[in-house]
Order: C-alpha cells, then structure tokens, then sequence
C-alpha cells in the first residue's frame, strides 16, 4: 500500500533536483554572457556611443546660446560626466553588469538603445511582444508541418523498409537535407514571385496592406505562405530520415519479435511495443525543434524580409543594442530550460524503461 507513494515522492524528489539543475544552467548562461559584454569592453564601447550621440545633440541645443567655445566645451564635459554617472561608465564593468542580469532575471528587461517596435515604443518587452507572434506564424508553423508529415512517412517507411517507395523517399530526404534554407527561399522568389507571380516576394503584408479583418488576415497567410514551405522543404527530410530510423531500429528488438510471437495484432504492436518505445527520442526532437522556432531562422527571415526573432537578433547584433542581446539569449536559453524539464516529465510517461530512484 505504501509502495506506490513511495514511488510518487522519488519520481517528484527526481524531477525538482532536475528543475534545480536546469535552472543553474539558465543562470550560469545568464553569468556568461554577462561577464563576456563586460570583460571584453564590448558594453563599455556600446554605452560610450551612445553618449556620443547624446553630446552630439546637447552639442547643437548648447551652440545656439553659447557662443564662447571654451565654455561650450567645458559645458559638454560637465554634462559628459553626468551622462557617464547615469549610465554607470564611471565604474567597472563587474559593478554595473549584475544590475543588468539582475533587471533581466525579474523580467524588467529596460528600453533598447536603438531599436525600436512598429508603435515606436523602445521597450525591449514591447519589441519582443511584437515579433514573437510573427515567428510563431512563419517558423514555429512550418516546424510543426514539419513534424506531422515527418512523422507520418518516417513510419509508413519503417514499415517497408527495403522498398521502391523507401528508396526514392530516402534519396529526396537526402537532397532535402543538403539544400540550404536561404538558397532554396531565394530559388522560390525567382520562380512564384517573378516568373508565375503567385506569391509576393517578401514582406508581411501587402503594399498598402488591407484596412483589417478577414482580409488583412489572408493577405498575412498569403505572404507568409511561400517561406513556410521553404522551411517545410528543407527540413522535412531531416524529419522523415530520423523517425524512419527510430521506428525502425526499435521494430528490431527482441522485445517485439516475442510480442509478435504471442499473435498480437500488428496495429497492437506497433503502438504499445515500437511507438512508444521510439517516442521519446522522437518527442525530444520535436520538443526542442518547436523551442527553438521560437528563436526565427534569420536567413530565411532575411530572404523574405519578415521582421521575426531571428530577424532581431541580427539587428541588435549589427546596432550593438546590448540590452536585446542579453534579453534575446536569456529568453531562448529560458526556452531551452523549460522544454528540457517539460521532456523530463514525458520521459517517465512515455518510456515504460525509464525508472527514477
């Protein structure tokens, strides 16, 4: 009678050490990227430009009612001194930095230097609350697509391995997984953008885009409809390849030979004794796949113009924004983190091997 709790306590001891772990891993990520800004100047040289820029500024609003040079400098050294006291530039980099893991860690993630969202809002959380819904619709979508056909010839090709069908489908896995994502985006464009001129080139909507509604909904399905299947293209053979060999690899142990020995169904077999079996490594595929769509593809955002995530990690690399790219690299390793306990839960679930002491 006191087996099963017993059983219950451990597996629930086992899965909050985990969760204890992957949490250390997100704060020693976040200690990483925090210390590499810092210790390489890179956070200085950023927040120097950025007073740069200011001066610039004050320098014309200052030149119009001063007009003694020396004090106009030495009024732009005072308030040089001011603006590097606000920004923290008169201390070390070790002394300002945590501040910022600290503002990021609580979710405060503070305004971009340069970037800005369509509303023109400079709020890192306003900027990322505006780009996820479009990588969602645009990658997470084609990842998803991805998984279900993948899933359904990856199967249907264990079951004849050695056949016509599984050799030709093996060989376009093959070509699918050597295509570059960019090229083949580029390839489309030029074919159904062009020459048929079935799909837009690029862009999220229209120009100008429709009023709203229905029609502002199809117009966004329309444009983001070709890199989709750019993304479902050359990624679907990597799919197909993986679950072929899952289901396949596992449909040749002992175990299923003597369940098909015993006269069980086919269909029996196949669900209790090779899919679930084989669906753990295939779930953590597909789990850590839709994470990290999350994070947009950026040469595909780039190909197609769609201001996604990917398409903003990109520019606040080039811009220098170092808030969004300590914001950004949290966000995805916090992802990361929750899809690996999130995998650790199905583990037990799913694999009848798996047993937690």
């Amino acid at each position: 009678m006191q087996y099963a709790p017993t059983i219950d306590m451990s597996l629930a001891l086992t899965l909050a050490l985990r969760g204890l772990t992957l949490l250390g891993v997100l704060l020693v990520v976040l200690a990483l990227v925090v210390v590499s800004l810092g210790a390489t100047g890179f956070s200085d040289r950023v927040l120097n430009a950025v007073i740069r820029e200011e001066l610039r500024g004050i320098r014309e609003g200052l030149a119009r009612t001063i007009r003694d040079p020396d004090q106009l400098e030495q009024a732009l050294a005072t308030r040089k001194q001011v603006l590097e006291q606000q920004y923290g530039l008169d201390r070390p980099w070790y002394y300002r930095l945590p501040d910022t893991a600290q503002r990021v860690l609580t979710l405060d993630l503070g305004e971009a230097r340069s970037l800005r969202s369509s509303s023109g809002s400079a709020r890192v959380s306003d900027i990322l609350i505006e780009r996820i819904p479009r990588t969602l619709a645009l990658v997470t979508t084609a990842t998803f697509i991805t998984a279900i056909l993948g899933l359904w010839l990856g199967v249907k090709l264990a079951t004849r391995a050695g056949s016509k069908l599984d050799r030709l489908v093996s060989y376009m896995s093959a070509a699918s997984y050597a295509l570059p994502a960019w090229w083949m985006g580029i390839l489309l464009i030029l074919v159904f953008a062009f020459y048929i001129r079935v799909f837009p080139s690029g862009g999220m909507y229209s120009a100008p885009p429709p009023p709203g509604g229905v029609s502002r909904a199809l117009d966004f399905a329309w444009h983001a409809l070709l890199p989709v299947i750019t993304l479902v293209l050359v990624t679907l053979g990597a799919w197909v390849y993986v679950v072929r060999t899952m289901v396949l690899n596992t449909a040749q142990e002992f175990f299923v030979t003597v369940a098909r020995a015993k006269g069980l169904p086919e269909g029996t077999v196949m669900r209790r004794y090779i899919l679930r079996v084989a669906a753990p490594p295939i779930l953590t595929n597909l789990v850590l796949a839709l994470t990290g769509s999350i994070g947009g593809a950026i040469l595909t955002e780039t190909v197609f113009n769609w201001p996604g995530m990917g398409r903003l990690y990109y520019e606040a690399i080039l811009a220098a924004d170092e808030g969004v790219i300590v914001a950004l690299t949290f966000l995805f390793t916090l992802l990361y983190v929750a899809a690996r306990f999130l995998l650790e839960v199905f583990y037990v679930t799913l694999d009848p091997r798996v047993r937690y002491s």
